[in-house]
């Protein structure tokens, strides 16, 4: 069904965690590049930014110092919705992935819908020689990874974001995590509106295709109710085809290097966030989609506003 009066909201993340800078010398991978290059996504019309935050040496951190230096920053500078991430990076405690909640009290921040394998061990297997000595080890142990998130966590993770008037946006990668959305509702942890990032073609997830894409809209509805918002990750050379499906079908958009790392389906890579940011706004607006500010995502999304962080 074509939706055409809602305004589209476009996310993009900056970094992510899954992605090592081996694989792209255009990949944000350190504070001041993470904050350059947020802001210049902002620019290109991305109402909202998702940080991981990055060590000097690129790899992930949830160091509060980096942290804050990052979310302050692109603050000071731009007026984005700032959503932070609680899935954090592979090797990471629950305790740690968490804490930047109560830290930073952020308007938006993800919260994982259920446990997972999360495997990306081969990310590396073109690359004769990584940049960073830490690269090789970090995607390789994925291979035994499972990502955690208990119902245990997932309380805890919910409440606190709960308490900090935090919004949720519950990570989605298979199935079964939309039952275990409606158990946490109907236990009465759920509380603030629900908002769903589909991730699709995670290995160990769902497959991201346009089929699995439709259904999992469908079933979140009939599971959650029609009133929930949603948006989709598109992953790789599937990102703008993904992202125009979650458009025509209601929801928003994300794009972002930590997604993808292309700008088209010939592998051509994307030289910045912003460059994907101004393709899929250009594909949206040639589709008579307006595109949602900042401040319109946050009443669109009942947020708090960023006068309320703690950044």
């Amino acid at each position: 069904m074509y939706i055409k009066d809602k305004k589209i909201i476009i996310s993009a993340a900056i970094t992510g965690a899954t992605h090592v800078p081996s694989l792209s010398k255009y990949l944000p991978k350190n504070p001041d590049e993470i904050i350059c290059s947020a802001i210049e996504a902002w620019r290109a019309g991305a109402a909202v930014v998702h940080i991981h935050a990055r060590a000097q040496d690129g790899k992930p951190t949830t160091d509060h110092g980096i942290f804050r230096y990052i979310l302050s920053s692109i603050s000071q500078e731009c007026d984005a919705v700032i959503g932070i991430t609680t899935g954090g990076a592979n090797g990471m405690s629950v305790e740690e992935r968490f804490s930047v909640i109560e830290e930073f009290r952020p308007e938006l921040a993800s919260a994982n819908g259920g446990s997972m394998n999360f495997c990306y061990n081969r990310l590396l297997a073109g690359v004769e020689k990584p940049e960073y000595d830490w690269e090789k080890e970090y995607v390789e142990r994925t291979w035994d990874n499972v990502f955690r998130n208990s119902f245990r966590d997932m309380e805890y993770c919910i409440r606190t974001m709960n308490a900090c008037k935090t919004l949720p946006e519950y990570e989605i990668f298979d199935y079964g995590q939309l039952n275990n959305l409606k158990i946490l509702k109907k236990q009465g942890i759920i509380t603030q509106p629900v908002y769903i990032q589909f991730v699709p073609g995670v290995q160990g997830g769902m497959p991201a295709n346009n089929e699995t894409l439709m259904f999992m809209i469908d079933q979140a509805k009939k599971i959650l109710g029609n009133d929930i918002q949603y948006s989709s990750v598109g992953v790789g050379r599937k990102m703008f085809k993904l992202e125009v499906m979650s458009a025509l079908n209601g929801g928003n958009v994300r794009v972002g290097m930590e997604d993808g790392l292309y700008i088209n389906p010939a592998g051509s890579p994307a030289k910045s966030n912003a460059q994907q940011v101004e393709k899929i706004k250009t594909i949206l607006e040639a589709l008579d989609f307006e595109i949602a500010d900042s401040n319109e995502a946050r009443q669109m999304l009942h947020l708090k506003g960023k006068e309320y962080v703690n950044f």
